[in-house]
Protein backbone atom coordinates (compact mmCIF):
# COMPACT_ATOMS: atom_id res chain seq x y z
CA UNK A 1 0.00 0.00 0.00
CA UNK A 2 2.88 2.35 0.78
CA UNK A 3 4.37 1.76 -2.70
CA UNK A 4 1.02 2.50 -4.36
CA UNK A 5 0.61 5.69 -2.32
CA UNK A 6 4.14 6.80 -3.22
CA UNK A 7 3.49 6.02 -6.90
CA UNK A 8 0.27 8.05 -6.93
CA UNK A 9 1.90 10.96 -5.12
CA UNK A 10 4.90 11.07 -7.46
CA UNK A 11 2.77 10.71 -10.59
CA UNK A 12 0.36 13.46 -9.55
CA UNK A 13 3.29 15.69 -8.63
CA UNK A 14 4.81 15.23 -12.10
CA UNK A 15 1.46 15.83 -13.79
CA UNK A 16 0.55 19.09 -12.07
CA UNK A 17 4.12 20.35 -12.45
CA UNK A 18 4.10 20.00 -16.24
CA UNK A 19 0.45 20.94 -16.88
CA UNK A 20 0.59 24.80 -16.80
CA UNK A 21 3.60 24.98 -19.12
CA UNK A 22 2.22 22.35 -21.46
CA UNK A 23 -1.11 24.18 -21.81
CA UNK A 24 0.78 27.38 -22.62
CA UNK A 25 2.92 25.48 -25.13
CA UNK A 26 -0.20 24.07 -26.80
CA UNK A 27 -1.59 27.59 -27.25
CA UNK A 28 1.66 28.91 -28.75
CA UNK A 29 1.93 25.83 -30.97
CA UNK A 30 -1.56 26.45 -32.33
CA UNK A 31 -0.61 30.02 -33.23
CA UNK A 32 2.53 28.78 -35.02
CA UNK A 33 0.46 26.25 -36.92
CA UNK A 34 -2.02 28.91 -38.10
CA UNK A 35 0.53 31.52 -39.16
CA UNK A 36 3.42 29.29 -40.28
CA UNK A 37 2.23 26.87 -42.93
CA UNK A 38 4.11 24.29 -44.98
CA UNK A 39 4.22 26.58 -48.01
CA UNK A 40 6.23 29.20 -46.14
CA UNK A 41 8.70 26.56 -44.99
CA UNK A 42 9.11 24.90 -48.40
CA UNK A 43 9.90 28.19 -50.13
CA UNK A 44 12.95 28.58 -47.89
CA UNK A 45 14.35 25.05 -48.17
CA UNK A 46 14.97 24.66 -51.89
CA UNK A 47 18.32 26.35 -52.33
CA UNK A 48 21.29 24.04 -52.15
CA UNK A 49 23.50 25.83 -49.64
CA UNK A 50 24.34 25.96 -45.96
CA UNK A 51 21.91 28.82 -45.37
CA UNK A 52 18.96 26.63 -46.37
CA UNK A 53 20.22 24.01 -43.89
CA UNK A 54 20.27 26.60 -41.11
CA UNK A 55 16.80 27.83 -42.08
CA UNK A 56 15.45 24.28 -42.11
CA UNK A 57 16.85 23.68 -38.62
CA UNK A 58 15.45 26.93 -37.22
CA UNK A 59 12.04 26.29 -38.80
CA UNK A 60 11.94 22.81 -37.27
CA UNK A 61 12.90 23.66 -33.67
CA UNK A 62 9.66 25.39 -32.53
CA UNK A 63 7.21 23.21 -34.49
CA UNK A 64 5.17 20.79 -32.33
CA UNK A 65 5.45 17.80 -34.66
CA UNK A 66 6.09 14.29 -33.34
CA UNK A 67 8.75 11.91 -34.61
CA UNK A 68 6.38 10.04 -36.92
CA UNK A 69 4.28 13.06 -37.94
CA UNK A 70 7.39 14.76 -39.30
CA UNK A 71 7.98 11.93 -41.82
CA UNK A 72 5.12 12.70 -44.24
CA UNK A 73 5.79 16.42 -43.80
CA UNK A 74 9.46 15.92 -44.72
CA UNK A 75 8.48 13.70 -47.64
CA UNK A 76 6.04 16.30 -48.91
CA UNK A 77 8.62 19.09 -48.60
CA UNK A 78 11.05 16.92 -50.53
CA UNK A 79 8.53 16.47 -53.34
CA UNK A 80 7.93 20.24 -53.36
CA UNK A 81 11.61 20.74 -54.19
CA UNK A 82 13.29 21.10 -50.81
CA UNK A 83 16.99 20.20 -50.94
CA UNK A 84 17.87 16.80 -49.41
CA UNK A 85 20.33 18.28 -46.91
CA UNK A 86 17.69 20.75 -45.73
CA UNK A 87 15.11 17.99 -45.37
CA UNK A 88 17.52 15.99 -43.19
CA UNK A 89 18.10 19.02 -40.96
CA UNK A 90 14.36 19.58 -40.67
CA UNK A 91 13.81 15.87 -39.98
CA UNK A 92 16.14 15.84 -36.96
CA UNK A 93 15.44 19.27 -35.42
CA UNK A 94 11.62 19.10 -35.57
CA UNK A 95 10.79 16.08 -33.33
CA UNK A 96 13.66 16.70 -30.89
CA UNK A 97 11.98 19.72 -29.38
CA UNK A 98 9.07 22.12 -29.86
CA UNK A 99 7.42 25.00 -28.08
CA UNK A 100 5.29 22.63 -26.02
CA UNK A 101 8.18 20.32 -25.05
CA UNK A 102 10.49 23.29 -24.39
CA UNK A 103 8.12 24.68 -21.76
CA UNK A 104 7.46 21.20 -20.35
CA UNK A 105 11.23 20.64 -20.10
CA UNK A 106 11.61 23.84 -18.08
CA UNK A 107 8.72 22.83 -15.81
CA UNK A 108 10.33 19.51 -14.74
CA UNK A 109 14.05 19.83 -15.50
CA UNK A 110 14.85 23.49 -15.03
CA UNK A 111 16.63 26.22 -17.05
CA UNK A 112 19.81 24.34 -17.97
CA UNK A 113 17.91 21.56 -19.72
CA UNK A 114 15.57 24.10 -21.30
CA UNK A 115 18.63 25.71 -22.93
CA UNK A 116 20.55 22.56 -23.86
CA UNK A 117 17.64 20.69 -25.42
CA UNK A 118 16.90 23.16 -28.25
CA UNK A 119 20.66 23.70 -28.52
CA UNK A 120 21.02 19.98 -29.17
CA UNK A 121 18.30 20.15 -31.83
CA UNK A 122 20.01 23.10 -33.50
CA UNK A 123 23.51 21.58 -33.47
CA UNK A 124 22.22 18.21 -34.68
CA UNK A 125 20.29 19.79 -37.53
CA UNK A 126 23.07 22.08 -38.71
CA UNK A 127 25.81 19.45 -38.31
CA UNK A 128 23.81 16.81 -40.14
CA UNK A 129 22.74 19.12 -42.97
CA UNK A 130 26.22 20.60 -43.45
CA UNK A 131 27.97 17.22 -43.58
CA UNK A 132 25.37 15.79 -45.95
CA UNK A 133 25.65 18.88 -48.18
CA UNK A 134 29.45 18.61 -48.34
CA UNK A 135 29.50 14.90 -49.18
CA UNK A 136 26.18 14.42 -50.97
CA UNK A 137 24.17 17.61 -51.47
CA UNK A 138 26.44 19.38 -53.94
CA UNK A 139 25.68 16.69 -56.53
CA UNK A 140 21.93 17.32 -56.40
CA UNK A 141 20.21 19.28 -59.14
CA UNK A 142 17.99 21.96 -57.70
CA UNK A 143 14.26 21.86 -58.35
CA UNK A 144 12.26 25.02 -58.75
CA UNK A 145 9.67 25.39 -56.00
CA UNK A 146 6.37 26.75 -57.33
CA UNK A 147 5.01 29.83 -55.66
CA UNK A 148 1.66 29.31 -54.00
CA UNK A 149 -1.17 31.79 -54.08
CA UNK A 150 -3.88 31.41 -51.49
CA UNK A 151 -7.25 32.94 -51.08
CA UNK A 152 -7.73 35.09 -48.02
CA UNK A 153 -8.75 32.97 -45.04
CA UNK A 154 -11.41 34.33 -42.72
CA UNK A 155 -10.52 35.07 -39.12
CA UNK A 156 -13.21 32.71 -37.84
CA UNK A 157 -11.74 29.80 -39.83
CA UNK A 158 -8.24 30.53 -38.60
CA UNK A 159 -9.47 30.72 -35.01
CA UNK A 160 -11.30 27.44 -35.43
CA UNK A 161 -8.16 25.83 -36.86
CA UNK A 162 -6.16 27.21 -33.92
CA UNK A 163 -8.55 25.61 -31.43
CA UNK A 164 -8.58 22.30 -33.34
CA UNK A 165 -4.80 22.06 -33.56
CA UNK A 166 -4.06 23.29 -30.02
CA UNK A 167 -6.66 21.33 -28.09
CA UNK A 168 -7.33 18.31 -30.27
CA UNK A 169 -4.45 17.42 -32.58
CA UNK A 170 -1.57 18.15 -30.18
CA UNK A 171 -3.13 16.36 -27.17
CA UNK A 172 -4.11 13.51 -29.48
CA UNK A 173 -0.45 13.11 -30.45
CA UNK A 174 1.23 13.61 -27.09
CA UNK A 175 -1.54 12.60 -24.68
CA UNK A 176 -0.98 8.84 -24.65
CA UNK A 177 2.81 9.23 -24.48
CA UNK A 178 2.58 11.88 -21.78
CA UNK A 179 0.44 9.57 -19.65
CA UNK A 180 2.90 6.73 -20.26
CA UNK A 181 5.82 9.01 -19.37
CA UNK A 182 4.19 10.18 -16.14
CA UNK A 183 3.28 6.58 -15.25
CA UNK A 184 6.86 5.33 -15.64
CA UNK A 185 8.27 8.49 -14.06
CA UNK A 186 6.08 7.96 -11.00
CA UNK A 187 6.94 4.25 -10.92
CA UNK A 188 10.69 4.92 -11.09
CA UNK A 189 10.47 7.59 -8.40
CA UNK A 190 8.41 5.39 -6.07
CA UNK A 191 9.96 1.94 -6.61
CA UNK A 192 13.70 2.43 -7.13
CA UNK A 193 16.12 3.25 -4.31
CA UNK A 194 17.69 6.68 -4.32
CA UNK A 195 21.04 7.05 -6.13
CA UNK A 196 20.73 3.54 -7.58
CA UNK A 197 22.01 4.64 -10.99
CA UNK A 198 25.03 6.43 -9.58
CA UNK A 199 26.01 3.18 -7.83
CA UNK A 200 25.83 0.92 -10.89
CA UNK A 201 26.06 3.21 -13.95
CA UNK A 202 29.18 5.30 -13.61
CA UNK A 203 29.90 8.19 -15.95
CA UNK A 204 30.44 7.82 -18.94
CA UNK A 205 28.84 4.35 -19.00
CA UNK A 206 25.48 5.92 -18.22
CA UNK A 207 25.74 8.09 -21.36
CA UNK A 208 26.35 5.02 -23.53
CA UNK A 209 23.42 3.17 -21.94
CA UNK A 210 21.13 6.19 -22.43
CA UNK A 211 22.15 6.29 -26.09
CA UNK A 212 21.62 2.56 -26.66
CA UNK A 213 18.16 2.73 -25.06
CA UNK A 214 17.14 5.99 -26.76
CA UNK A 215 18.07 5.20 -30.38
CA UNK A 216 15.53 2.46 -31.24
CA UNK A 217 12.85 3.57 -28.75
CA UNK A 218 9.78 5.43 -29.98
CA UNK A 219 9.35 8.29 -27.52
CA UNK A 220 7.91 11.73 -28.15
CA UNK A 221 9.71 14.88 -27.03
CA UNK A 222 7.17 15.62 -24.29
CA UNK A 223 6.57 12.09 -23.00
CA UNK A 224 10.29 11.56 -22.41
CA UNK A 225 10.54 14.46 -19.95
CA UNK A 226 8.95 12.91 -16.80
CA UNK A 227 10.99 9.74 -17.36
CA UNK A 228 14.22 11.76 -17.57
CA UNK A 229 13.28 13.72 -14.44
CA UNK A 230 12.70 10.52 -12.44
CA UNK A 231 15.96 8.98 -13.69
CA UNK A 232 17.95 12.04 -12.57
CA UNK A 233 16.21 11.89 -9.20
CA UNK A 234 17.46 8.30 -8.86
CA UNK A 235 21.08 9.16 -9.60
CA UNK A 236 21.44 9.19 -13.41
CA UNK A 237 23.83 11.94 -14.44
CA UNK A 238 22.14 14.99 -16.06
CA UNK A 239 24.35 14.56 -19.13
CA UNK A 240 23.05 11.01 -19.67
CA UNK A 241 19.46 12.23 -19.32
CA UNK A 242 20.18 14.90 -21.94
CA UNK A 243 21.51 12.22 -24.32
CA UNK A 244 18.22 10.32 -23.89
CA UNK A 245 16.19 13.50 -24.55
CA UNK A 246 18.15 14.34 -27.72
CA UNK A 247 18.53 10.89 -29.28
CA UNK A 248 15.17 9.34 -28.38
CA UNK A 249 12.70 11.44 -30.43
CA UNK A 250 14.94 11.72 -33.52
CA UNK A 251 16.27 8.18 -33.96
CA UNK A 252 13.40 5.74 -33.55
CA UNK A 253 13.18 2.85 -36.01
CA UNK A 254 10.37 4.50 -38.04
CA UNK A 255 12.41 7.61 -38.79
CA UNK A 256 15.58 5.65 -39.48
CA UNK A 257 13.74 3.42 -41.96
CA UNK A 258 12.40 6.48 -43.78
CA UNK A 259 15.85 8.08 -44.06
CA UNK A 260 17.40 4.85 -45.32
CA UNK A 261 14.68 4.16 -47.89
CA UNK A 262 13.99 7.67 -49.21
CA UNK A 263 17.16 9.69 -48.70
CA UNK A 264 19.83 7.08 -49.34
CA UNK A 265 22.33 4.87 -47.57
CA UNK A 266 25.03 7.55 -47.17
CA UNK A 267 22.55 10.06 -45.79
CA UNK A 268 21.32 7.39 -43.36
CA UNK A 269 24.81 6.87 -41.91
CA UNK A 270 25.43 10.63 -41.79
CA UNK A 271 22.06 11.10 -40.05
CA UNK A 272 22.69 8.50 -37.36
CA UNK A 273 26.35 9.35 -36.72
CA UNK A 274 25.66 13.09 -36.50
CA UNK A 275 22.93 12.68 -33.89
CA UNK A 276 25.02 10.23 -31.85
CA UNK A 277 28.06 12.51 -31.95
CA UNK A 278 26.17 15.67 -30.98
CA UNK A 279 24.26 13.86 -28.20
CA UNK A 280 27.46 12.41 -26.65
CA UNK A 281 29.38 15.69 -26.91
CA UNK A 282 26.56 17.69 -25.34
CA UNK A 283 26.16 15.03 -22.63
CA UNK A 284 29.82 15.45 -21.67
CA UNK A 285 29.58 19.26 -21.87
CA UNK A 286 26.44 19.28 -19.75
CA UNK A 287 28.06 17.21 -17.00
CA UNK A 288 31.21 19.34 -17.14
CA UNK A 289 29.17 22.54 -16.80
CA UNK A 290 27.05 20.98 -14.07
CA UNK A 291 30.19 20.16 -12.07
CA UNK A 292 31.68 23.62 -12.78
CA UNK A 293 28.52 25.19 -11.34
CA UNK A 294 29.05 23.21 -8.15
CA UNK A 295 26.16 20.83 -8.91
CA UNK A 296 23.74 23.56 -7.95
CA UNK A 297 20.32 21.89 -7.96
CA UNK A 298 18.65 25.19 -8.86
CA UNK A 299 19.93 24.85 -12.44
CA UNK A 300 18.13 21.54 -13.02
CA UNK A 301 15.18 22.08 -10.69
CA UNK A 302 11.81 22.42 -12.40
CA UNK A 303 10.27 25.86 -12.63
CA UNK A 304 6.76 24.75 -11.71
CA UNK A 305 7.06 25.88 -8.09
CA UNK A 306 6.89 29.54 -9.11
CA UNK A 307 3.25 28.91 -10.03
CA UNK A 308 0.79 28.77 -7.10
CA UNK A 309 -0.24 25.25 -6.14
CA UNK A 310 -3.95 25.92 -6.76
CA UNK A 311 -3.25 27.03 -10.35
CA UNK A 312 -1.09 23.96 -10.98
CA UNK A 313 -3.87 21.68 -9.74
CA UNK A 314 -6.46 23.50 -11.88
CA UNK A 315 -4.22 23.26 -14.96
CA UNK A 316 -3.63 19.56 -14.23
CA UNK A 317 -7.38 18.91 -14.15
CA UNK A 318 -7.94 20.89 -17.37
CA UNK A 319 -5.09 19.12 -19.18
CA UNK A 320 -6.31 15.70 -18.06
CA UNK A 321 -9.86 16.51 -19.22
CA UNK A 322 -8.59 17.65 -22.63
CA UNK A 323 -6.45 14.54 -23.14
CA UNK A 324 -9.11 12.07 -21.94
CA UNK A 325 -11.72 13.74 -24.15
CA UNK A 326 -9.43 13.36 -27.17
CA UNK A 327 -8.27 9.81 -26.44
CA UNK A 328 -11.77 8.44 -25.79
CA UNK A 329 -13.47 10.43 -28.52
CA UNK A 330 -14.64 8.24 -31.38
CA UNK A 331 -14.86 9.42 -34.97
CA UNK A 332 -17.79 8.35 -37.10
CA UNK A 333 -17.15 4.86 -38.40
CA UNK A 334 -16.40 4.17 -42.03
CA UNK A 335 -19.88 2.90 -42.95
CA UNK A 336 -20.73 3.65 -46.55
CA UNK A 337 -17.16 4.13 -47.74
CA UNK A 338 -16.74 3.14 -51.39
CA UNK A 339 -13.01 2.53 -51.18
CA UNK A 340 -10.61 1.40 -48.45
CA UNK A 341 -6.83 1.64 -48.85
CA UNK A 342 -4.25 0.23 -46.44
CA UNK A 343 -1.50 2.78 -45.65
CA UNK A 344 1.16 1.15 -43.40
CA UNK A 345 2.95 4.40 -42.49
CA UNK A 346 -0.03 6.01 -40.71
CA UNK A 347 1.00 6.46 -37.08
CA UNK A 348 -0.71 9.47 -35.43
CA UNK A 349 -3.44 12.11 -35.61
CA UNK A 350 -1.19 14.40 -37.64
CA UNK A 351 -1.10 11.67 -40.28
CA UNK A 352 -4.90 11.69 -40.20
CA UNK A 353 -5.07 15.46 -40.64
CA UNK A 354 -2.55 15.48 -43.51
CA UNK A 355 -4.42 12.74 -45.38
CA UNK A 356 -7.82 14.37 -44.91
CA UNK A 357 -6.50 17.70 -46.16
CA UNK A 358 -5.00 16.03 -49.25
CA UNK A 359 -8.52 14.99 -50.36
CA UNK A 360 -10.24 18.20 -49.33
CA UNK A 361 -10.54 19.73 -52.82
CA UNK A 362 -10.71 16.51 -54.84
CA UNK A 363 -13.90 16.34 -56.97
CA UNK A 364 -16.35 13.48 -56.34
CA UNK A 365 -15.04 12.84 -52.81
CA UNK A 366 -17.85 13.19 -50.26
CA UNK A 367 -16.04 12.01 -47.13
CA UNK A 368 -12.75 10.70 -45.74
CA UNK A 369 -12.25 8.32 -42.82
CA UNK A 370 -8.74 7.62 -41.47
CA UNK A 371 -8.35 4.78 -38.97
CA UNK A 372 -4.96 5.24 -37.30
CA UNK A 373 -5.08 1.91 -35.44
CA UNK A 374 -5.98 -0.18 -38.51
CA UNK A 375 -3.94 2.08 -40.84
CA UNK A 376 -6.87 2.40 -43.25
CA UNK A 377 -8.02 5.33 -45.39
CA UNK A 378 -11.70 5.08 -46.27
CA UNK A 379 -13.05 7.22 -49.10
CA UNK A 380 -16.71 7.98 -49.82
CA UNK A 381 -17.38 8.98 -53.41
CA UNK A 382 -16.83 7.86 -56.98
CA UNK A 383 -13.10 8.57 -57.16
CA UNK A 384 -11.01 5.96 -59.00
CA UNK A 385 -8.54 3.95 -56.93
CA UNK A 386 -5.59 5.11 -59.06
CA UNK A 387 -6.45 8.75 -58.32
CA UNK A 388 -6.83 8.02 -54.60
CA UNK A 389 -3.46 6.26 -54.49
CA UNK A 390 -1.88 9.23 -56.24
CA UNK A 391 -3.27 11.71 -53.69
CA UNK A 392 -2.06 9.56 -50.79
CA UNK A 393 1.43 9.39 -52.31
CA UNK A 394 1.42 13.17 -52.86
CA UNK A 395 0.79 13.56 -49.13
CA UNK A 396 4.02 11.64 -48.45
CA UNK A 397 2.62 8.19 -47.64
CA UNK A 398 3.07 4.78 -49.23
CA UNK A 399 -0.26 3.00 -49.76
CA UNK A 400 -0.50 -0.67 -50.57
CA UNK A 401 -1.71 -1.05 -54.14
Amino acid sequence: MSLLADFLRESISLWIAVAPYLLLGMVISGLLHVFLGKEIISRHLGKGNIFSVIKATLFGIPLPVCSCGVIPLASSLRKDGAHKSSVLSFLVSTPTTGVDSFLATYSLLGPLFAIFRPLGAMLSGITLGAIDYIFEGKKEKLKEIPKHKHAKISRSFRFGEFLRFSFFEIPNDIGKWLLVGVFFGGLIAAALPEEIFSQFLYFPLDIIVALVVGIPLYVCATGSIPIAAALIYKGLSPGAALVFLIAGPATNTITLSFVRAKLGRKSFYIYLSSIISVAIILGFVFNWLWNALGKNVAFIAGGSNIIPFEIRVACGIILLAIILNVLFRREKCNVGMNLEIHVPDIHCSQCKTILKQSFKKVPDVDGIYVDVDRKIVGIKGIIKKEKALEKIKEAGYHPQE
